[in-house]
């Protein structure tokens, strides 16, 4: 697929990690940014691939759940700590279930600060 296209957006939450020896097992809050990038074979007839007003508003649908919550406490984090890996898998197959119109997510990334960051992809 030639074209890659991507959106960001940003939430504000809390978390802590199950059974993590060190700070990180206490209650700490991230202001988190999500990048979506969304892959197309082609260009439509106005030369767009997808229209990025459109991904937009697809992030930040999925990711509205998550912001202002301790993430734990969200059925989709109760069996599994809620990392940046963690998020960013749940947000590609949110993502992925709701996109249409010939493009597909390609890759989710999430920074839980301006320095770490985590990606998922399926190959």
């Amino acid at each position: 697929m030639p074209y890659e296209i991507s959106t960001e957006t940003t939430f504000s939450a809390a978390h802590y990690l199950r059974d993590y020896p060190g700070d990180c097992a206490r209650l700490h809050g991230h202001n988190w940014k999500v990048r979506l990038i969304a892959r197309a074979e082609k260009r439509k007839e106005i030369g767009l691939t997808f229209d990025f007003r459109s991904l937009k508003t697809l992030l930040e649908d999925v990711v509205k759940g998550l912001d202002h919550t301790v993430l734990n406490e969200l059925e989709q984090f109760k069996q599994t700590n809620p990392t940046a890996e963690a998020i960013a898998e749940w947000v590609y197959h949110e993502a992925k279930r709701r996109i249409s119109g010939g493009v597909r997510v390609s890759r989710v990334e999430v920074w839980e600060s301006q320095t770490n960051c985590a990606a998922y992809l399926e190959e």
